[in-house]
Order: structure tokens, then C-alpha cells, then sequence
């Protein structure tokens, strides 16, 4: 076991989001993605286009709830409805404890694949498909699409690869950059790289697109951009 920051040790190609990864990761994640909290506020500022009285909102992948609890908090002046789904039980056990005193908040211990989505006005990704095997990848996006009202909302944010290698070089550079400014070790941002072998798989802003696209998705921009970060809307 290695140590990638913030209390948090895993193997070689073995991270994982459950154990006692809940107890530090809003903390880790935020030093580890550029603009996290801000991709929040967008994400939060963009859902008064979508929702409505009755309106049904599903987070992917929600791990500690953080941004689940920001949307009821900017829509508690209406009766809307937020999923939150996420796999790993140490995870949901959290985010069931910070969202206990939201009632139109649900919390439910499910693999994307498995769920059966009901009809929703807004549904967001918040760098979580990057973390899905890459395989089963199109299936989720036909899904989300196939779910969504007519004119419904998908915010995707995700880890993207460069158009090209001196792109990525350039990105990655600066990536490590990055991590150094927030306080990580040079060890720490190894362990972590060696660690996410295999199980984070980003693909490009182009291969995100395309991926839209055959779901079904015509009108598709970009929110934000921030290096190798990217956020997508897309409305059916």
C-alpha cells in the first residue's frame, strides 16, 4: 500500500473510492481537480434551466453527496425530487449522513448499469463515467439520454485526454504542476498515477462528444475548461 495524500493509502492499479476513502475525500479531491468547487456552482447555477415544481434530478456517482446537497440547497424554494446514485457502500453510508435532513433527497447503493432511470429534467456526471469501464461506456450514455424529458439537461464533467501526444505532455506537465501546488509530494502523485493504472480511463473531448452524439444528443457545448478538465451540457 502506498500513500497517495491525505491519509489515503492503495495499491498499484487497486484504487478504489470505498474503505475509509469517504473520511478525507471531499478534501482530496478538491486539491486534486482544478476548480472543483467552482464546476459545482456551475453545475448548481445551470439546473434553474432545467428544474421545475416536480422536476426529477439524478446525480451519477454522487460519492459524499457534497454536490447532491448544493442542488437541494439551491432549489429548496421547490418541490423537486434528487437520486443520488452511487456504488460503494462506505461512500453512500456518508452521503446518507450529510443528506439525512434533506426529505427530497434519495440515496440509493446501485451500479449505473443496473439502475432503471426514470423520466428526469437534469441529470449530472460529475467525473464519474471516467471511472466506468470503457466497454460499457456507450450503454450509459444511451440511458441518460433515453431518461431525459425533452429538453432535459446532462452535465458531464471529466478528466479529458489531449487531441494529441504533445498536447498531453504539455497538459500532464502542467497537471503535475498543479498537484505540487496544492501540497502533494512528488511520492504522493506517483502512487496516486500508479495507483489509478487501469481503473481511470478518460477519453477525449472529441471521444466524450462522439459518445453523446450516438446516444442521441445534438446540442452539445462546453461550460468549463480548465487543462485536462472539462465540463460538457447537453440538452435532449
Amino acid at each position: 500500500m502506498s500513500d497517495v495524500g491525505d491519509t489515503i493509502s492503495v495499491a498499484k492499479a487497486r484504487w478504489s473510492f470505498g474503505g475509509s476513502v469517504p473520511d478525507t475525500f471531499d478534501s482530496h479531491v478538491s486539491r486534486s481537480v482544478p476548480q472543483y468547487q467552482q464546476g459545482h456552482e456551475i453545475v448548481v447555477s445551470l439546473s434553474d434551466f432545467f428544474l421545475r415544481p416536480g422536476s426529477r434530478v439524478y446525480e451519477l456517482g454522487c460519492s459524499t453527496a457534497s454536490l447532491t446537497q448544493q442542488i437541494a440547497e439551491a432549489n429548496s424554494d421547490r418541490p423537486v425530487s434528487i437520486i443520488g446514485l452511487e456504488i460503494e457502500p462506505a461512500m453512500v453510508e456518508t452521503a446518507r449522513r450529510k443528506t439525512a435532513s434533506f426529505p427530497n433527497i434519495e440515496i440509493q447503493q446501485a451500479d449505473i448499469i443496473d439502475v432503471e432511470l426514470e423520466p428526469a429534467d437534469l441529470i449530472v456526471s460529475y467525473y464519474t463515467i471516467q471511472f466506468i469501464q470503457p466497454a460499457i461506456r456507450q450503454m450509459i450514455f444511451d440511458k441518460i439520454y433515453n431518461a431525459l424529458n425533452w429538453g432535459g439537461g446532462f452535465l458531464l464533467f471529466e478528466k479529458v485526454r489531449a487531441p494529441d501526444a504533445r498536447f498531453q505532455d504539455m497538459m500532464s506537465s502542467l497537471y503535475v504542476d498543479f498537484k505540487l501546488q496544492q501540497g502533494f509530494s512528488e511520492q504522493e502523485i506517483v502512487n496516486k498515477s500508479r495507483s489509478l493504472k487501469g481503473v481511470l480511463e478518460p477519453f477525449s473531448t472529441q471521444g466524450n462528444i462522439d459518445l453523446m452524439k450516438r446516444a442521441g444528443f445534438v446540442d452539445i457545448m462546453t461550460v468549463f475548461k480548465h487543462l485536462c478538465f472539462e465540463g460538457f451540457l447537453a440538452i435532449k
